[in-house]
């Protein structure tokens, strides 16, 4: 019997991994994320997170002004040592080339909103470490979204405080997610149902 070798991104280098190392590490799994210099691998969807963002991102792209873009899944670099996946950023369009969409990551100072979809196997992160790296890295908005008993979306939504450093709740929306900030949007949160 002989034993396989072990891909070299198993074992972290000294000090952990970089931003940097997520583009240049060979055969990582999809969505990987870096967090405090770990990489962090994804366990695969469950229906009600993939509905939550079809949902999301056809409403977030149907109110967005001419000059934000809407992402889904892609890493966004806070600092050196952390470049988590938000599920879905609402960014500047100044952030998107004109032509080639080759970009594997976004700059935290081009992000305006960042959601997070709970998944049972990601909480901790989704609800307390991620919100704070987003703060520190200065995204003026940030969406939370759990699953109800009935199995619909409630969506936290939060603002940078006056400071720049930690969140401030601003709503908690079940039926309908309707705020004038980052930009006007009205979504029916029921339409899950119809999905």
């Amino acid at each position: 019997m002989t034993a396989e070798k072990l891909p070299d991104w198993v074992f972290p280098p000294p000090g952990g991994f970089t931003a940097d190392d997520l583009d240049r590490i060979p055969d990582l799994p999809p969505h990987t994320e870096l967090i405090d210099g770990s990489l962090i691998f994804v366990s695969p969807q469950k229906s009600f997170h993939a509905l939550v963002l079809d949902l999301l991102v056809h409403a977030l792209r149907g109110f967005a002004p001419k000059d934000l873009r809407v992402r889904r899944e892609m890493t966004i670099v806070l600092d050196k040592t952390n470049r988590p996946e938000p599920d879905l950023t609402v960014l500047h369009e100044r952030a998107v080339p004109n032509a080639g969409h080759g970009e594997t990551s976004y700059r935290a100072e081009d992000v305006v909103l960042a959601v997070e979809v709970v998944s049972p196997e990601s909480a901790d992160r989704d609800r307390e470490r991620k919100p704070l790296l987003y703060a520190r890295a200065g995204i003026p908005h940030f969406w939370l979204v759990e699953r109800t008993e009935i199995g619909r979306p409630v969506v936290h939504t939060y603002e940078l405080d006056r400071l720049g450093h930690a969140y401030e709740l601003t709503g908690i929306h079940h039926d309908r997610l309707k705020v004038s900030a980052p930009y006007t949007i009205d979504i029916d949160l029921t339409e899950i149902d119809r999905m």
